[in-house]
């Protein structure tokens, strides 16, 4: 089974940078897109940024620049570098796998994480 970790995430002020990981686990032969949702309180679940196989990296329009996602493709880590963080990037943020194409569809994704906090302060 498929198991995902989220990891490092915290209380920044705006202007600081935060890296987030993603640890997998087990049988990810089949998952092809692997992406960053976050959800604040009182929102819905939104994609940040999202990688499939060598291509196809995409990222919301409001991180884009901000935001760098890669993976360790040996160790079996998603990373989230988010530099020049904001008050709004305050959220709960999670890591997915989807064995489809990257979409913005929640039910498009098998796996997910249990998430990491981010808060930034202004």
């Amino acid at each position: 089974e498929v198991q995902l970790v989220e990891s490092g995430g915290g209380s920044v002020q705006a202007g600081g940078s935060l890296r987030l990981s993603c640890a997998i686990s087990g049988n990810t032969r089949y998952q092809s897109c692997m992406a960053w949702f976050r959800q604040a309180p009182g929102k819905e679940r939104e994609r940040v940024a999202s990688v499939r196989s060598v291509v196809g990296i995409a990222y919301l329009d409001s991180v884009n620049g901000r935001f760098t996602i890669s993976k360790d493709k040996v160790n079996k880590i998603l990373y989230l570098q988010m530099n020049n963080l904001e008050p709004e990037d305050s959220a709960r943020y999670y890591c997915a796998l989807s064995d489809m194409w990257c979409n913005d569809f929640l039910t498009n994704y098998q796996f997910w994480g249990q998430g990491t906090q981010v808060t930034v302060s202004p």
